[in-house]
């Protein structure tokens, strides 16, 4: 037994106490696909928006100026 297992103990002790749990980087990289997934529909939701009002500014003959500023 060397000396650093005498500090930290057993390995396979330690894996099996934590055994079928979900791990911090997969619990991370579960988190960030879920804020992903979240953010596409806002995203998608604001280019919509913005087709829109660029097709209704085509149909109406550009971005209107007036001259009585």
């Amino acid at each position: 037994m060397g000396f650093l297992d005498r500090i930290l103990g057993d390995d396979q002790q330690r894996a099996a106490r934590f055994e079928g749990r979900e791990s911090a980087s997969e619990t991370a990289a579960r988190k960030r696909r879920e804020g992903h997934r979240r953010s596409i529909a806002k995203t998608a939701a604001k280019g919509q928006a913005w087709e829109e009002r660029d097709r209704k500014r085509e149909r109406r003959g550009g971005i209107r100026r007036t001259d009585w500023t």
